[in-house]
């Protein structure tokens, strides 16, 4: 197994001093898996202390003691983090995921301290002074055999937020959640062990879920399995089984046309030229395609009309109005899932005019229609967003490449007029009316709102041309 050459140092340390560092969890998982990791958890047995382990790091690097009571230090060394661990175990002792008393012992056997963790695949170890393996609990059948599964029952259950760690490691990974396993997650959700969980717990393996799954599908299906949605996430649950037009739509209801649509997102953040956004940037866009639909739950319509060959009457289904009407339930769900208002606000735009490409390019929208939208939403992500849902329709014309027209013809008419991330900016500001010889009033917010839709609508373009505008006007 590759290890950094500061692990392999701060192990002959420890060795001298009758201690054994290994390696353990995704870290040891990843190496099997063939991927490539940055994370590394030690833990170190045969100390007497904590207190003895941080005295050792402190000779290679700087360490952070906020963990220090739960055993773990975390050390920083050239700008990388590790953490380093004492072996212990853990006992509930109350509600929640803070009520378990932990007892740290540098004489565990590995196997013991092994125990109290999640699954098999992550119950492995790295023995950095045998470089062996360690596997106590069968991980490596389980992983050759792509399965989830529990290591100990009883503690599995002590902390429900697993049942979200199957739901991203299953997805994650492409393992199917073992039948004991996926029993005990959905006993844990009919007896509302969920309900401890604080917001920021679960939103943190949501993004894991989102961000890291190759196909995220995988892990929303999970949860419509396990139980999760009608419980805890309604507004997701309400659009299974919701139908759509076959002709718009083969691949059947919102749901599954959701899944494709998140899936689709998630391929195309994943491609090189998205490499140096941020994190928070992928996670705006990929909810957003999550919830874009969500207006169809309650505005989905089945009406009766006659064929136009034969007289036959058919059921036509539209859902006029949803992305309005799905800014609500969207707001609602994430709320669920963290505080930043900010957040979910810069969110909302792109599901509520996330048609607008597609309406646009059918209708050829005038430049001022789209200086206008660029005042509204950011075009360049919405675009992305919209591209999300045309792939995840299923249609003939997607199978024949699944371009995306109508989002090249905006983008390309989009930056024409410069407004692909981020809307025309004033020609005028207050301080410009003042200089021109106007005092301050509240009749100020009126001109420039005035000099700006002219601006939108192309009729002035330079600042010469604002002025003369407001001259003509109000001089």
């Amino acid at each position: 197994m590759r290890v950094p050459d500061i692990l392999h140092r701060i192990s002959l340390a420890l060795q001298k001093k009758g201690a054994r560092a290994v390696i353990v969890g995704g870290a040891v998982r990843d190496h099997f898996l063939g991927v490539s990791t940055k994370d590394y958890d030690i833990e170190v047995y045969g100390l007497p202390s904590i207190n003895a382990l941080e005295a050792v790091l402190l000779a290679y690097g700087s360490v952070n003691l906020v963990g220090k009571s739960f055993g773990i230090l975390k050390f920083k060394y050239d700008g990388m983090v590790y953490d380093f661990s004492f072996p212990r175990k853990e006992s509930k002792t109350g509600m929640g995921h803070k009520g378990f008393d932990v007892l740290l012992d540098g004489d565990l056997a590995f196997e013991t301290a092994a125990r109290r963790r999640d699954f098999t695949v992550n119950a492995l170890g790295y023995d950095m002074v045998s470089k062996s393996f360690l596997d106590p609990f069968g991980g490596l059948k389980d992983m050759e055999r792509k399965l989830l599964r529990y290591v100990d029952k009883d503690t599995f259950q002590e902390d429900p937020l697993r049942v979200y760690r199957a739901v991203q490691l299953s997805a994650r990974l492409g393992f199917t959640l073992e039948e004991k396993t996926a029993t005990i997650c959905r006993q844990m959700v009919v007896e509302k062990t969920l309900d401890a969980l604080p917001k920021e717990r679960v939103y943190e393996e949501w993004k894991k879920l989102l961000i890291k799954a190759p196909k995220p599908s995988r892990g929303f299906e999970q949860m419509r399995i396990l139980g999760i949605l009608p419980r805890y996430f309604p507004e997701l649950h309400a659009i299974v089984g919701i139908p759509q037009s076959p002709e718009w739509h083969p691949e059947g209801d919102v749901w599954r046309h959701t899944m494709y649509a998140l899936d689709s997102m998630a391929f195309m953040l994943r491609k090189e030229e998205m490499d140096d956004r941020s994190e928070a940037w992928k996670l705006k866009l990929l909810l957003a395609v999550l919830c874009h639909d969500l207006g169809k739950a309650t505005h989905t319509t089945l009406e009766q009309v006659d064929a136009e060959k034969n007289g036959q009457s058919r059921v036509k289904i539209r859902a006029i109005g949803h992305e309005k009407a799905g800014v609500i339930p969207a707001k609602s769900l994430l709320s669920k899932l963290m505080n930043s208002s900010h957040f979910i606000e810069s969110i909302l735009p792109l599901i509520l005019h996330h048609m607008k490409p597609s309406q646009f390019y059918a209708t050829g929208a005038k430049d001022s229609a789209i200086r206008k939208l660029a005042t509204q939403v950011n075009i360049e992500e919405l675009v992305l967003v919209a591209k999300a849902d045309f792939l995840g329709r299923k249609t003939e014309e997607n199978a024949l490449g699944g371009i995306y027209r109508a989002g090249e013809w905006l983008m390309e008419r989009a930056t024409m007029l410069q407004v692909e991330k981020s809307p025309l900016k004033p020609l005028l500001q207050g301080r410009d009316l003042i200089a021109m010889g106007l005092t301050p009033s509240p009749r100020f917010k009126e001109i420039l709102e005035r000099v700006y839709a002219a601006q939108l609508t192309g009729k002035i373009a330079t600042k010469e041309a604002a002025e003369l505008f407001v001259r003509r006007g109000y001089l």
